[in-house]
């Protein structure tokens, strides 16, 4: 993504996006499809049974795959031109719009919430979410994990600025929580999953109740206006894994613990957690748009985004049939 790493040549290709908006629709058609991927959700099973692969073969389009952990550096490999497609959480566009990245909504996905969490240690202290206060909590500054930790605090009468805010990635928190340098930590699946069933770790509460659950899948801006049939495919075909996979659940979870390396048992809690449903993968809806609009607002207004935004500038909405 593109949040607090606004880098020039980022911001140089938007400009050049804007000032030159006959460009994307000269390029020749696609000969590849690049995306980006994170090791959860419909895109993971798509890649392991190589459905976008057979599904754009016809048009001649082969397909490249890049493995990143969490929203915030693929969309800023996204908006840059690095990539043609991507999935992230609700906040990282957020910070990508506001840089100006080069990057539309094409699709989203409505996953459960319970399948993200605060964890903190076995016999912390640390009770209920006004115990959090002065404690050091660590999520991914730019990621949904920011978006739950703000709503968790402000249940519990708190702010962002009430804790000892921690950025570090997936992989770097898990290391901190392991040696106990920080006192909890916000968390999505399949990360959570893996931290739960450790012994020394306990949940604090889930997002459930407290957040909804919303991500995207997004386009790089010239790819798509260029390609807009590829991405109408795309978005079809992740509907249709997904559907399948939701009625084929045992298969499912071997197939995606498979590709991501996750433990078959971890794979299955993720896949069946309360509100968990794989075949949620559509265009962009007005409820989606309304509830990123919403958190635009409300991120602005604490002083964590650094403008307004008008999210509908960037959705994409693919032409009748």
């Amino acid at each position: 993504m593109i949040n607090r790493r606004q880098t020039l040549g980022l911001l140089g290709a938007a400009a050049t996006a804007l000032a030159l908006p006959n460009i994307s629709t000269a390029r020749a058609a696609a000969s590849e499809f690049r995306i980006g991927w994170q090791k959860n959700g419909v895109l993971a099973l798509a890649k392991r049974t190589g459905a976008l692969e057979k599904r754009l073969a016809p048009r001649g389009i082969s397909v490249t795959w890049s493995e990143f952990t969490s929203g915030p550096p693929l969309l800023e490999a996204l908006g840059s031109g690095s990539l043609d497609f991507g999935p992230t959480g609700d906040v990282p566009p957020l910070f990508a719009q506001a840089a100006g990245g080069n990057l539309l909504y094409v699709g989203t996905y409505r996953g459960p919430s319970t399948g993200s969490a605060i964890l903190v240690h076995k016999d912390s202290p640390i009770r209920t979410l006004e115990d959090l206060k002065g404690k050091k909590v660590a999520f991914k500054r730019g990621s949904s994990a920011h978006n739950f930790t703000v709503k968790a605090l402000r249940k519990a009468g708190l702010a962002v600025g009430d804790v000892e805010a921690i950025d570090l990635p997936p992989p770097d928190a898990a290391a901190a929580f392991k040696t106990g340098s920080i006192d909890a930590w916000a968390i999505w699946d399949p990360y959570y999953a893996v931290a739960e069933v450790d012994p020394q770790a306990r949940v604090l509460t889930t997002a459930e109740g407290i957040v909804d659950s919303w991500s995207f899948y997004f386009g790089n801006g010239d790819f798509t206006a260029a390609n807009p049939e590829v991405l109408s495919e795309v978005i079809d075909e992740l509907a249709k894994t997904g559907a399948w996979a939701q009625s084929h659940l045992e298969e499912t979870i071997a197939a995606l613990s498979e590709i991501t390396g996750v433990p078959i048992e971890v794979t299955r809690t993720v896949l069946t957690r309360k509100g968990a449903d794989l075949g949620k993968v559509a265009v962009l809806t007005d409820e989606a748009v309304t509830y990123q609009q919403a958190l635009a607002d409300e991120f602005h207004g604490l002083g964590i985004l650094p403008k307004k935004l008008t999210i509908s500038d960037i959705v994409w909405r693919p032409k009748a049939s």
